[in-house]
């Protein structure tokens, strides 16, 4: 088991629109990697039976979510989310932060990910840009198991210096 000092380690999922494939990749690394794996969302998410997986259903409303995995996740957990803003919440607190594209965010661009998630937004808004994000492709599952190795490993690294 992966261990932090005197706690272990976890995966948080923010898997209210989490893509399928990913939920699919983090379930089978849970469960074989015995990390404690807790998927958070406002609609019941159907998890295998394991004692390294679980689900906590948040009410539904804006963010709510999100708070929970901020008020819940600490050092050196990981973080999947594609939220830009709760992962600005959440890297200041060294919590290894990916989105379901593979994507890392980190302090070098934390920022520059939420002045663009403002832009856009406003483009949004303005009529300018119309649509949703890109379909998720099998490009975009390979990325994120490649990522979501690398941030295991990196934290297991962590685990074994401390």
């Amino acid at each position: 088991m992966y261990s932090h000092g005197c706690r272990s380690m976890k995966i948080w999922v923010d898997a209210d629109a989490c893509p399928v494939p990913v939920k699919d990749i983090v379930i089978k690394a849970g469960h074989k990697l015995a990390i404690s794996t807790i998927f958070v969302a406002n609609k019941v998410i159907a998890l295998p039976l394991s004692p390294h997986l679980s689900f906590v259903q948040v009410a539904k409303g804006a963010d709510v979510a999100d708070q929970y995995i901020v008020d819940q996740a600490t050092k050196d957990d990981l973080v999947i989310t594609q939220d830009i803003l709760l992962a600005a919440q959440l890297v200041p607190k060294e919590i290894v932060v990916i989105d379901p594209r593979g994507h890392a965010f980190t302090e070098e661009n934390i920022g520059e990910r939420v002045s663009v998630r403002a832009l856009m937004t406003d483009l949004r808004d303005s009529g300018d840009i119309t649509g949703g994000p890109k379909q998720y492709t099998d490009k975009d599952k390979q990325r994120f198991a490649s990522a979501f190795d690398r941030a295991i490993t990196k934290l297991n690294n962590r685990a074994g210096n401390k």
